[in-house]
Formats: structure tokens, C-alpha cells, sequence
């Protein structure tokens, strides 16, 4: 977070674009200014609000390394005004970054556990972050799965990055997609269905998570039976946020507000608030 806390965003330029998919594309960005390079920190499941002048602003989360100080990345799926937009940008091109808000997976805590990550679509950004750090600090962590479920073939992405995972001590990756198709010769259907897959220590285990609403609740589900403790269950929820301070109240859920609160949740905290999350 800028010291300042203020709204006002840093400047910053597209050095490179990565098209994951037809609807996705990743985009180094490096800040205009070094101090504002210098100023500028996240964790993993933190969000920053990104913004085209007379466009908007969106936010989004982070996929690269916080430890990573020439550049960040962000990956992006065109379904709206401002990442529409952001898919028209090309190297060079400017955007506005301000943040970061809210709260993310709390890595520091989880050091000697083996780690669970389940990613569904989009939400594969902010774990994608969250495996970088690990793999920054291999020696923290025991071992890690990373399970991903996408809808069509098409809709993979990180597939570069998965692969150089797939080279680090004591890291499983399984993926799986939902429709069939004859590109693909891996896993087929849900995501939560990998579990069948797995042997765990749950008692020694954390299970991270981002994806829609039926997802989470499926996995929840699924690390609750592997033995996972409710206290070591970490869920990021998408919502509505436009001003990432927790004013606007477009993303509150009872008396939360996934902006501020948040998006990264504990399970033991997902019980207790006001109304169903899912």
C-alpha cells in the first residue's frame, strides 16, 4: 500500500502481453516512476484498482510475486467497459494503479504446512500470486497441490508458468476441464472431483481458494472431508468493490465488506457472518 493511502493512482506501462486464452491476456506493468515502483507493495490475494482515463476502474488481482520489484502482472478477462479496454491496450500504453486494498492469504502463518490450492477460471490469478511467493520461499512450505478446473480447453491459461511449477520439489499439479474435447487428453469434469485424487494430511494442511460462490462452497466441502481444519480454510470471494476502502458498500455481506475485510476470508470467519455467502 502507497504511504500516502490516497486515491489518487501511479502511473504505470505496459512492458509485455501474454494472451492466455481468446478472453484472457496477462500485461506486465512497470511504474512510471521509481518511487512510485519503490512505494508500492502487495500479498498475495490483495487487489488494486486499475483505470483507463475515461474509462474507469476495475479491480483486479495481482498474479505475480510480491517479492518481484521491476514489474507486476495482472491478468485480465474481457467482460466489461474497463477491461474491454484494457484488451485494446498494446505495449507502451499507459494505465492507473492505486491500492493495495484489503486482505490477503496469510502466508507468513501457514509456514510448515503442506498447502492446498484450488483454482477455478478467472480466479486463478491471485493463488497463482500466492504459489509464487511459496516458490520464492520454498523451504517455508511442505508440500503443495495445485488443483485447476476450467469450463472449455480454451479457457486455460498460465500454461508457461504451470510448467515451470511443475519442476519444483514436492509440487503437484492436476488440471482438469469440464467439456471434452479432443485437444485435451487430461482430467475431465469439476474441479472438486480431484480431490478423489489426493492423499492428505489434513491435520497438517491449509487449503487456499478463489473462484464463484457454488465453487467455494463444493470446496469448502471437499477440504473439510480431507481432515482441513475450518481456522486453516482461506477463501477469496469476487464481489462488486469500486472504491477498495469499504464507502461504497457495494461489496458488503452482512456488516463485511470484501473490499476492506477481505476478498481473502478464513472459513471459521465465513460461519459467522450474517448471511449466506454462497
Amino acid at each position: 500500500m502507497r504511504k500516502d493511502d490516497g486515491y489518487k493512482p501511479m502511473m504505470a506501462r505496459v512492458t509485455a502481453i501474454v494472451k492466455e486464452s481468446p478472453l484472457i491476456k496477462t500485461f506486465r506493468l512497470s511504474f512510471l516512476k521509481k518511487d512510485d515502483g519503490k512505494s508500492f507493495s502487495f500479498s498475495p490475494g490483495q487487489f488494486s484498482m486499475f483505470s483507463l482515463m475515461g474509462t474507469g476502474e476495475a479491480p483486479l488481482s495481482i498474479s505475480s510475486s510480491p517479492l518481484e520489484d521491476k514489474y507486476l502482472e495482472v491478468s485480465v478477462r474481457n467482460v466489461g467497459n474497463v477491461t474491454n479496454a484494457m484488451f485494446r491496450m498494446k505495449k507502451g500504453d499507459t494505465i492507473g494503479v492505486r491500492g493495495s486494498y484489503g486482505r490477503g492469504y496469510p502466508l507468513e502463518n501457514l509456514k510448515g504446512k503442506d498447502i492446498l490450492i484450488v483454482a477455478g477460471g478467472i480466479g486463478f490469478p491471485p493463488l497463482a500470486s500466492a504459489i509464487e511467493y511459496m516458490l520464492d520461499n520454498r523451504d517455508d512450505y511442505g508440500k503443495i497441490w495445485i488443483l485447476y478446473g476450467v469450463k472449455e480447453f480454451d479457457d486455460l491459461m498460465y500454461k508457461k508458468r504451470m510448467k515451470r511449477w511443475s519442476l519444483a520439489k514436492d509440487l503437484d499439479i492436476i488440471v482438469t476441464i469440464e467439456t471434452p474435447c479432443t485437444e485435451w487428453d487430461g482430467c475431465v469434469g469439476n474441479v472438486t472431483e480431484l480431490f478423489t485424487k489426493l492423499k492428505i494430511n489434513g491435520r497438517n494442511t491449509a487449503g487456499l481458494s478463489c473462484g464463484p460462490p457454488v465453487m467455494l462452497k463444493l470446496v469448502t466441502s471437499g477440504f473439510r472431508k480431507l481432515g482441513i481444519s475450518d481456522d486453516d480454510i482461506y477463501l477469496s470471494f469476487e464481489r462488486m468493490m469500486q472504491c477498495g476502502t469499504g464507502k461504497c458498500g457495494h461489496c458488503n455481506i452482512g456488516d463485511k465488506y470484501v473490499c476492506s475485510d477481505g476478498p481473502v476470508f478464513s472459513y471459521s470467519d465465513v460461519k459467522k457472518m450474517q448471511e449466506m455467502v454462497w
